[in-house]
């Protein structure tokens, strides 16, 4: 069967709208909006109309402080009610945080001489995000692709001299939890291989993963996205396998974009006994 537990739409840093994700999606059996910080796409009336047999899951992405030893943490809120108060109340304080950090962006871009006041503009709901900044710099000619925008330009090991990145406030982690589990939601890490960034490179310390994820079990995480469209083969089966034995649900998402990251299509295909826990959970 086909599944997706990770989208994302033009309400954060999609190209799509959450109604073409519903028609793009409407064969499927499970499909979740998971767009960054807002519950904006899941309240779109071309989401709400549930096209085809497909079961829509609202959603959300949160990056949450990633805790000792690790660099980076995103939290899927599966299964939520995007009208809860302390969510929405959440979502706010995560959404000043990184207009701020925005603001620091922009200022770092005119001491390179780049003017993009009206990037804003790339941005279709309240989240303005990196990957508006790149294709912004992209299309006035600063980066040749969204990729070299962001080795350039947005990431923390940016080259010193043309680097604009900032960093921004992340919950932490319990706090995450209680809000997401408080709007009825499941907490599913996200790409676990992202947990540090030399692993990219070096390749993921699997043991230093499973432990993370064991401490993590007490403070309320319920699951692990194991099958991510970026994974190694090898990714996916140490991560299911780290997943059953901890007692976690597993999950499959794409991480899909759009044009934003052109080469991860829409869609996971999975075995039915592989997803049916977290579709009986939600």
């Amino acid at each position: 069967m086909w599944v997706d537990f990770h989208v994302h739409s033009t309400a954060s840093d999609g190209t799509f709208t959450p109604a073409e994700l519903v028609a793009l999606g409407s064969n499927f059996t499970a499909l979740a909006l998971t767009d960054h910080d807002n519950c904006e796409g899941v309240r779109d009336a071309g989401w709400r109309a549930q096209g085809g047999g497909c079961r829509l899951v609202a959603g959300i992405e949160l990056s949450i402080d990633p805790g000792e030893g690790f660099d980076m943490f995103h939290l899927l809120g599966l299964g939520i009610d995007p009208e809860d108060a302390g969510l929405k109340a959440f979502q706010k304080r995560i959404l000043d945080g990184r207009n701020a950090r925005n603001a620091r962006i922009l200022d770092n871009f005119r001491r390179l001489g780049i003017e993009m006041d009206d990037v804003i503009a790339y941005a279709h709901g309240d989240v303005l995000a990196r990957p508006h900044f790149a294709r912004w710099l992209v299309e006035h000619g600063f980066a040749s692709s969204i990729k070299e925008a962001f080795e350039k330009y947005l990431l923390p090991d940016s080259p010193r001299e043309t680097r604009c990145y900032e960093s921004r406030w992340h919950p932490s982690q319990e706090e995450a939890f209680r809000v997401v589990h408080a709007a009825g939601g499941l907490c599913v890490m996200a790409h676990p291989k992202y947990l540090r960034r030399d692993w990219k490179t070096v390749g993921c310390d699997f043991d230093a993963a499973e432990r993370g994820l064991a401490a993590l079990k007490e403070k309320g995480l319920d699951g692990v996205e194991t099958l991510y469209q970026a994974n190694t083969p090898e990714e996916n089966i140490q991560f299911t396998r780290m997943a059953a034995k901890l007692g976690y649900l597993k999950t499959a998402g794409s991480d899909f974009h759009g044009a934003n990251k052109s080469a991860i299509p829409l869609g996971m295909e999975v075995p039915e006994d592989f997803i049916a826990p977290v579709l009986e959970r939600l």
